[in-house]
């Protein structure tokens, strides 16, 4: 369900919202994704304006 939200967003230039789980702890960004590769996405995160790297299996949800 996951990849299926990211291709999404790829897809379509959505944002979306994702619940990630970091070495410090369990974050909600909304993103946008520009790029998937192998196990990671390359998003603009719209909170921060910046570009972030998220490993997929990391990602607890997508929406």
């Amino acid at each position: 369900m996951v990849e299926k939200v990211l291709l999404d967003s790829l897809r379509n230039h959505k944002t979306i919202t994702i619940i990630y789980m970091k070495e410090s702890g369990i974050i909600q960004r909304r993103i946008q994704v520009i790029k998937i590769e192998d196990r990671y996405i390359r998003a603009l995160d719209k909170d921060k304006n910046s570009f972030r790297t998220f490993k997929i299996s990391n990602i607890l949800s997508a929406r």
